[in-house]
């Protein structure tokens, strides 16, 4: 994204030896990936996972015991017994990736890296969202247990447009040769990965890169576990740097979803009892991408959220400006006050319908029919949501504000499993 002001000291992205698989001691590249580990939501997800391959990359980041110790021990006595093993390995020498995603609508590049961290308030990395304590604590353990990164945040900036410089013309150069490795995955994106090797092309990335903040896209949990894990370091090193992945959106413009909750406990009869004399409540046709357009079309005049798990789909909008005015914070900027997802959180979950903003009441869920069908499955509520427009986040996050958690999903994400670090190595 582009600065909003002088930046003292922008990105610094720099080599790392990535840990790869080797494609001959597994049944395909594809079948080891995975999506970020908070995506994959569902028991089934994890399962279909586990058993696409043995040494898929679930098996670490989402390790499966009956403690949250056990957990991440396994995840790196898994780890070291597939480097001991030779199913992952080290890459000879340190280097920056260019890693490109594509299917038949969308084509993205970027570079993958260590980058230099710092906190928000030195304006080189802007958060955009809230984070969860206890996810951070998580995270934090599996790094510290495994001493590895083992999938890149997805980070955004804005370059110049126009003629490829920098960054963007070493990419254009890079995807002209044999790439590391090309595998499709199931949900039909084609992945290739390209080593970075000539000094001259780093020095002229380095050079491009200090000019620039990003956008922290997807990872906010992971951005604030390396944070949280270099504070607790007594002398600089390999802790001071985290795995990102690099996009430029000028040349690769992001898709922005939204994040669904799952209220566990909450029937959507009483749900929606208790929305009486507060919002306007309609029932629509489904199925339900005939509903999510009623959504759009309200969310287009106002704040509106869509609710299933009765088997109907029942629109909420038109909230009592009474009732905004009472549990909506005053000190933050309007775009902020007037997000859905404040809203949500400040009049409904908080005042309306009183639910703790914790993991056994709430759940985030980015697919939408999955949403739909936990909800129908548990006599829970679904609340389904309309997406920001990513300029409002980056006007929000220029600002210093951040948004309710989970309130954006940007993407395409990259596939979990195509390069590792660790930390051991640098």
């Amino acid at each position: 994204m582009n600065t909003s002001g002088p930046v003292d000291q922008g990105l610094r992205l720099i080599p790392f030896r990535g840990l790869r698989y080797v494609p001959e001691r597994v049944g395909s590249l594809a079948a080891v990936t995975s999506p970020p580990y908070d995506v994959v939501v569902r028991p089934d997800g994890l399962h279909h996972l586990e058993s696409a391959d043995p040494h898929n990359i679930v098996r670490l980041i989402l390790p499966q015991a009956d403690t949250a110790r056990d957990r991440h021990r396994q995840a790196a006595d898994t780890l070291d017994r597939w480097l001991a093993k030779g199913v992952i390995a080290p890459d000879p020498d340190p280097v920056l990736y260019v890693y490109e995603q594509r299917n038949d609508e969308i084509l993205q590049r970027g570079l993958i890296g260590a980058l230099a961290l710092s906190p928000a308030a030195e304006g080189i990395v802007l958060p955009h969202e809230d984070v969860m304590d206890d996810v951070v604590a998580d995270r934090a353990e599996l790094m510290r247990t495994t001493g590895a990164h083992l999938e890149p945040l997805l980070l955004t900036y804005r370059g110049d447009g126009g003629t490829p410089t920098g960054a963007g013309a070493v990419i254009d150069r890079t995807v002209l040769r044999e790439p590391l490795l090309a595998t499709t995955t199931e949900d039909g994106f084609r992945h290739r990965l390209w080593a970075v090797t000539d000094p001259s092309d780093r020095h002229e990335i380095e050079t491009d890169l200090a000019r620039n903040q990003a956008l922290i896209a997807d990872g906010h949990h992971r951005w604030a576990t390396y944070l949280r894990l270099q504070r607790e370091q007594t002398a600089p090193g390999p802790w001071d740097y985290g795995l990102v992945l690099l996009v430029d959106t000028t040349r690769h413009p992001l898709q922005v979803r939204a994040i669904h909750r799952l209220l566990r406990g909450l029937p959507v009869s009483r749900a929606l009892k208790a929305l009486t004399g507060h919002f306007r409540v309609q029932r629509v046709e489904g199925p339900l991408p005939r509903a999510l357009d009623a959504l759009a079309e309200a969310a287009a005049a106002g704040n509106a959220f869509l609710l299933a798990g009765d088997g109907a789909f029942h629109l909420v909008d038109r909230p009592d400006p009474a009732l905004l005015a009472r549990t909506v914070r005053a000190d933050r900027p309007d775009a902020w006050r007037t997000l859905d997802a404040t809203v949500l959180h400040s009049a409904l979950l908080d005042e309306v319908w009183r639910i703790p903003d914790a993991p056994e009441h709430i759940g985030y869920i980015h697919d939408t029919a999955a949403a739909v069908e936990q909800a129908e499955r548990l006599d829970a509520t679904a609340v389904l949501m309309h997406p920001v427009r990513e300029e409002v986040v980056r006007d929000l996050a220029r600002q210093g504000v951040t948004m309710p958690r989970k309130s954006t999903s940007f993407g395409p994400k990259p596939a979990t499993g195509l390069v590792m670090r660790s930390l051991a190595l640098d």
